[in-house]
């Protein structure tokens, strides 16, 4: 397996020293491989979007209009 070299600033490294019972090797890898995947899928996005016509606006109006149905249809069903 490959290694990377990190920088980080002391006091963080003596704050990380002080939690021993965690492995941050663990916790870095499934750090990077979260955000290589969320990166991955944002790039799928963004090319399924590529020649859409709506705007951030228009976005945004429908997400508002969407929650506002959901939450109508929740209250009917008594939540």
């Amino acid at each position: 397996m490959p290694n990377i070299t990190l920088s980080i600033p002391k006091e963080l490294k003596n704050e990380m020293d002080s939690l021993s019972e965690l492995n941050w090797s663990e916790i870095t890898r499934a750090f990077l491989s979260e955000k290589v995947k969320r990166m991955a899928l944002l790039k799928k996005l963004d090319k399924m979007l590529e020649n859409s016509k709506l705007t951030e606006e228009d976005c945004l109006r429908l997400g508002e209009k969407l929650k506002e149905r959901v939450w109508k249809r929740h209250k009917a069903e008594g939540w």
